[in-house]
């Protein structure tokens, strides 16, 4: 049944969430474990599904990923499958706004995903591009086919402390949502959104305290009935608008997904998201052979490895480590990090480039450090993003414990210090 469903995949608005990995890309072109990009989970999912015909909606800072894009997924000339960026543009129906929201998105789209014809394809999957997860999306099909759905809305149990930053659902026994709340603050709010504990009990499902619902923003619709939700303008968003006005007047029912699963929309949620990866059994396993993740070939020699300490870490292909130390971290493509350095708990994204010895004499006359970390710095608890200039001696490591900070070539969110792609750090810089 795969080959009668598209896949959509949002790519969001300005990502100020994520600012300032999203300074100079698209939120779906993030870098993740090293050497992916967000935008590979979803698409990777998809392919494993079954599913081939894959739109990839986005119009902010779009180069990198069309770069991403077109460079990885590429399919023979016997098969009719693609991934494709849909960049915001101007068209008649449109004319000169933008998305307002991810309904809206679809809208500017619908001549391409609603309203042409592809060979037998029936169903819409919409999906978000900043989720970690691993999903056979056969399955959520399965259960709208067989609910008679005209939306399916998958789902996963949540405990009561988060239910506040997501949209919360209520299902009756058969699954089919009876009600719909965006971000529901304490109180009556959320009593009333309790799933009783027999409700996952039918689906094998321990619940572990969990009794709350919580949508994942991912969707099945009926083509024709995506035709009408986006055709009324007032739609702007599929959580808020959508979602809420169809519940009552169409078949609406949840998919029960208990796997592991995290929005990675926020700097904070990124960073411990990355650094899960480094324990000794993550919750996301990139090592699954049976469904991997699929990511751009960059035919990079091995990692090399100087007399160096490293403990529960992740390190992406291309990189040279000299006498240093690193600790729960990630080492992306690339990364050049000199001798006496310390790295803890610390997520470097690594370069786009190798420095030939002329960039090098460059960076001299100039007075910059070369590309990538170098000798006797402390980097603690930080991002450093591509093609950074750390230079020697420096420590960055939120020593005053600040917070929402805007300095010179660096940032602090929730904590977190955030060196901005391209950056410099002179030598001796202190944070």
């Amino acid at each position: 049944m795969s080959d009668r469903v598209l896949a959509v995949i949002l790519g969001g608005g300005r990502g100020t969430r994520l600012f300032p990995l999203t300074r100079d890309r698209a939120k779906p072109s993030v870098p993740i474990a090293g050497k992916f990009r967000l935008v590979d989970i979803p698409i990777s999912n998809c392919l494993h599904s079954g599913i081939e015909r894959i739109y990839i909606l986005t119009q902010f800072n779009s180069v990198s990923l069309n770069r991403h894009i077109a460079q990885t997924y590429r399919f023979d000339s016997y098969r009719s499958g693609f991934v494709q960026i849909l960049a915001a543009q101007q068209t008649p129906s449109s004319g000169e706004a933008w998305y307002q929201g991810t309904a809206d998105a679809v809208r500017h789209n619908q001549s391409y995903i609603i309203n042409q014809r592809f060979p037998a394809e029936e169903y819409i999957l919409i999906l978000a591009g900043d989720h970690l997860y691993r999903m056979d999306y056969r399955r959520m099909l399965a259960t709208h086919i067989e609910s008679d759905a005209d939306i399916t809305i998958s789902v996963i149990p949540v405990h009561q402390d988060i239910v506040s930053g997501l949209g919360v659902l209520k299902v009756n026994e058969d699954g089919q949502v009876i009600d719909f709340v965006e971000k529901p603050q304490a109180g009556e709010a959320q009593e009333r959104m309790k799933i009783p504990e027999e409700v996952f009990a039918l689906r094998k499902i321990n619940a572990r305290g969990r009794e709350f619902l919580a949508s994942m923003g991912i969707y099945i619709f009926n083509r024709s009935v995506l035709r009408e939700a986006v055709g009324d303008e007032s739609n702007v968003d599929f959580g808020k608008d959508i979602i809420p006005k169809n519940i009552k007047g169409k078949r609406v029912f949840a998919h029960f997904f208990d796997g592991y699963w995290e929005d990675i929309g926020t700097i904070k949620a990124f960073y411990h998201a990355n650094l899960g990866l480094t324990d000794g059994i993550p919750q996301f396993n990139f090592y699954d052979a049976e469904a991997p993740i699929y990511t751009r070939r960059r035919h990079l020699p091995s990692t090399k490895v100087n007399s160096s300490h490293i403990r529960s870490s992740i390190l992406a292909e291309g990189s040279i480590i000299d006498y240093s130390e690193i600790d729960r971290s990630i080492i992306g493509i690339r990364s050049i990090i000199s001798s006496r350095s310390r790295i803890y708990q610390s997520i470097l994204m690594g370069a786009d480039y190798y420095e030939t010895e002329e960039q090098k004499t460059l960076n001299r006359g100039q007075g910059i450090p070369h590309v990538g970390i170098g000798p006797n710095c402390i980097i603690q608890g930080a991002i450093i993003d591509k093609n950074a200039h750390i230079g020697e001696s420096s420590t960055i490591a939120n020593t005053e414990h600040k917070d929402n900070y805007d300095g010179d070539n660096y940032y602090i969110r929730d904590g977190i210090v955030v060196v901005p792609k391209d950056a410099v750090i002179m030598p001796g810089t202190v944070v």
